[in-house]
């Protein structure tokens, strides 16, 4: 079975979580658009949820499947986020307190709305395939940075242990360029043994918009599997 199918059987899990009425965050990425295309179904059969879109691919799913999207700041809450990940750790010394795995995310150059809105969102959770998960993280991290900052925190990396690799477009000439109007450096450190340490520092470098790791905010995992879907257990 494909992981195009796996993620779809995912996705399609996730949105049993949505209630008549909900406002839903919309995750961004090739697994959050199986789970809105499965939300649309729902609402062509007549739910009502509103959807808070993390970039303007999701957005753009939402709207041709019949999804009514609205701003986080015209909502005054969000009660459930459906999100994908690049990378999930699976080791439990990884986890927080809560049991929740942290993540990398940014593969697709939008997790700073992601983070915003599934840090806003009374439930999180979390669609992968099986590939996606990994005892400990080792990605690359992905660091939205501002333009003109992008040598001073090209530095502050290298001094944290990472090496920053500007990402470059594959459609275009020139760098990748974020919803946002800024650029991505992706941060090599390795196997990350601190997730939440290495988080604070980068959000302390000035020029840092946001990064992708994301500690403490999964509330659940959802792992489309060849047999069916697996709640992912931490700890």
């Amino acid at each position: 079975m494909d992981a195009a199918t796996l993620k779809r059987r995912a996705g399609e899990r996730a949105v049993e979580a949505v209630d008549d009425g909900d406002v839903v965050g919309l995750g961004s990425g090739s697994t959050a658009a199986a789970a809105i295309r499965a939300l649309g179904e729902r609402v062509d059969s007549g739910l009502d949820i509103q959807g808070v879109p993390t970039s303007h691919q999701s957005r753009e799913i939402a709207l041709d499947v019949g999804i009514p999207v609205v701003d986080l700041d015209q909502v005054e809450g969000v009660d459930v986020a459906i999100d994908g990940a690049d990378q999930v750790a699976t080791d439990a010394a990884a986890a927080s307190a809560a049991g929740a795995p942290p993540l990398i995310k940014g593969g697709g150059g939008c997790h700073a709305r992601e983070k915003i809105v599934d840090a806003a969102a009374e439930e999180l959770v979390i669609v992968v395939d099986p590939s996606k998960l990994v005892p400990s993280l080792d990605d690359s991290v992905p660091v939205e940075v501002l333009p003109a900052a992008r040598t001073t925190v090209a530095d502050d990396l290298r001094d944290l242990g990472g090496e920053p690799t500007l990402r470059d477009a594959t459609e275009k000439s020139g760098p990748v360029v974020t919803d946002n109007g800024n650029l991505l450096l992706d941060a090599d450190f390795g196997a990350i043994d601190d997730h939440a340490s290495l988080a604070t520092d980068l959000a302390g470098i000035p020029g840092v918009l946001e990064h992708g790791i994301f500690v403490d905010l999964a509330d659940r995992v959802l792992v489309g599997r060849e047999d069916g879907v697996e709640q992912l257990t931490i700890g």
